[in-house]
């Protein structure tokens, strides 16, 4: 995407321009910067606000926070910014509007739905009971005039027993994830001298992450939710009795032979 150079218009009346820092950058008042005040009361100027919420998009956050920190405390103002006001203020130009929009729409659809396109029509097809692999399509089984399912595992016509939550009968249908947990290397943890598989299931969501980090912490992109990569068990409980660089007070969990369900209620 084209960068583009913002400026605020001084004679528009719907925002209120302000003097100090922008809260993105650090920077202080510059007489060529005019910057606006947000809902949570800090500044910005377009540019620092469309590049600091694209990098949330690029992260896979589809909400918008204020990195500002409130004033006389070190406490992060973390307020969420609408996403209208963050388009009227980040001035977003027609290719931005279309790039954040999609993202929003694609990272949201995917923390809140389980959709496919099926194999069959290509239409959008979404999982509500995450432990069957059997997923019908109402709209193969209005056009064929008879029950159409298909695997959401390997993508192919339904085969046998359901509901099912492991395979279906196709040859060859196997859990990819699965077989990636079991046969995945192991690594050190560099901080923490551990030892432990270099690809683990998130334990929130299940989504895979690879350890590339030095820190035994990581988060996940998909759930946020920070989590110890050698004893599974969430930054805050892990963190209770150890420290980053330490070994865990429980024992390295082994290789998962599972996948967890988001429940996102």
């Amino acid at each position: 995407m084209e960068v583009v150079e913002k400026r605020y218009d001084p004679n528009d009346a719907t925002l209120k321009f302000v003097k100090g820092k922008d809260e993105i950058t650090g920077e202080y008042d510059d007489p060529d910067t005019l910057r606006a005040e947000m809902s949570c009361g800090h500044a910005v100027d377009p540019n620092s606000l469309t590049g600091w919420c694209r990098s949330l998009l690029d992260q896979g956050r589809f909400t918008f926070h204020c990195p500002g920190v409130k004033e006389g405390t070190n406490e992060k103002c973390n307020k969420e910014w609408p996403y209208v006001e963050v388009r009227r203020l980040a001035l977003l130009t027609d290719e931005e509007q279309q790039y954040f929009e999609e993202k929003v729409s694609t990272l949201a659809a995917a923390k809140y739905c389980e959709y496919k396109w099926c194999p069959g029509c290509g239409s959008c097809v979404e999982r509500k009971a995450l432990t069957n692999l059997s997923v019908k399509c109402i709209i193969c089984t209005a056009e064929k005039g008879k029950c159409y399912e298909f695997c959401w595992q390997c993508m192919k016509e339904w085969k046998g027993q359901a509901p099912r939550s492991d395979r279906c009968d196709n040859e060859g249908c196997t859990n990819i994830q699965l077989e990636t947990l079991k046969n995945c290397d192991t690594k050190v943890l560099a901080y923490s001298k551990i030892h432990c598989p270099k690809i683990r299931a998130c334990p929130t969501c299940g989504v895979l992450i690879e350890h590339k980090d030095m820190c035994k912490y990581v988060i996940c992109a998909r759930c946020h939710v920070a989590f110890c990569f050698a004893c599974l068990q969430t930054e805050n409980v892990c963190r209770k009795s150890s420290a980053y660089h330490n070994a865990c007070a429980k024992s390295v969990a082994p290789k998962q032979t599972s996948i967890p369900v988001w429940n996102r209620t």
